[in-house]
């Protein structure tokens, strides 16, 4: 089975199912077990013909498979080094199964390599082999937090290596979606900036009470903030009335404008004229490649990894995950998190599987 979406209308979904395909020497089949369900993934969606996300797992004409992390088996394998019955977290399609072309096979993962893929960001082909199973909660947390947080890592990492270009407080926009509940909480650990969480008044109470924010605001309040103050946006949302919110009333002082998500998918206005500077579009995977570069893959790994655990922790304290089983409730899910239903506290896990 698979689930996909109208390219354009993410309200338009359908589930097919077919036969599970066969697959050819060098090739490996997985059974997909579980993955994560976030607005991340509708960021996919709404950026899928922008940034090439539908070029991951094609589907007909017209239609698209959103991209989700999580976890699968190994149900069949003709390429060398790769066993039946081994475990893999990465990207995947919101599908049963998806067969997968493994090169560069070493004893911690693989690349895929299938030809469709091959000019894709690196980042987004390559499969973790799980030598050690853990919980199916430590599963779920993993597949939840751990690529939003990979992206607040480097953005951290890159304001840090800008000096935050002069500019002595944060407004994270959309503050209660995890990848903006992640970049506070690394923000907060640096210190040196205020870090100002702006969102929704149903949302506020959550985002005030996590304990990563200096200061949460609503919607329609940002004339509140003193305008003197050098001010870096890092906007989740996409929110065209919201960006003017904040460039109207802060232009004279906005350092920079940063845009890396889209949770009100329905409500963004690519090139709008702003005051202020222009909104730059951050892609993590380009980063990535070049911290990969100037740290290696081991040292990459060491520092996300030191700061993934502390965040963790805290985590533990608020998240809550819960699972959808079946064609009907990954589509309910998916329709709660498209809509911007589902409580900030929770986090969806889907399986196609009943």
């Amino acid at each position: 089975m698979t689930f996909e979406v109208r390219r354009g209308d993410l309200r338009t979904q359908r589930v097919i199912e077919a036969p599970v395909p066969d697959i050819a020497d060098g090739q490996v089949l997985l059974h997909i077990d579980h993955a994560a369900l976030t607005a991340n993934n509708i960021t996919y969606g709404a950026f899928g013909d922008v940034m090439g996300y539908w070029n991951f797992f094609p589907a007909e004409d017209g239609w698209g498979r959103v991209p989700v992390w999580g976890f699968a088996d190994v149900v069949a394998s003709r390429a060398e080094g790769i066993t039946d019955g081994e475990r893999v977290y990465g990207y995947l399609p919101m599908s049963t199964h998806l067969v997968v072309t493994p090169e560069r096979v070493s004893r911690t993962g693989f690349v895929d390599a299938a030809a469709h893929r091959a000019g894709l960001p690196p980042v987004y082909n390559q499969y973790t082999r799980i030598a050690d199973r853990a919980t199916r909660h430590d599963e779920h947390v993993q597949e939840v937090l751990r690529p939003l947080f990979t992206t607040s890592f480097l953005i951290d990492d890159w304001l840090a290596g800008e000096g935050c270009f002069g500019a002595s407080r944060v407004i994270v926009a959309s503050a209660s979606s995890k990848t903006a509940l992640a970049l506070a909480a690394l923000l907060r650990a640096r210190g040196g900036v205020e870090v100002v969480g702006l969102t929704s008044a149903r949302n506020a109470e959550f985002v005030g009470s996590v304990g990563y924010y200096d200061r949460v605001i609503r919607y329609g309040e940002v004339a509140q903030l003193d305008t003197t103050v050098p001010t870096v946006l890092v906007d989740m949302g996409g929110d065209g009335a919201v960006l003017a919110e904040v460039h109207g009333h802060l232009a004279g002082s906005l350092q920079h404008s940063c845009q890396v998500g889209a949770t009100h998918w329905e409500q963004v206005r690519f090139g709008a004229e702003l005051p202020g500077p222009t909104p730059a579009l951050f892609f993590a995977p380009d980063h990535v490649q070049r911290r990969v570069a100037e740290w290696g893959p081991s040292g990459f790994d060491e520092r996300v990894g030191a700061a993934w655990d502390a965040f963790t922790e805290s985590a533990a304290g608020w998240l809550r995950i819960v699972e959808h089983r079946g064609p009907d409730a990954v589509r309910a899910a998916f329709d709660e998190v498209l809509e911007g239903r589902l409580p900030a506290d929770q986090a969806a896990v889907i399986s196609l599987d009943a």
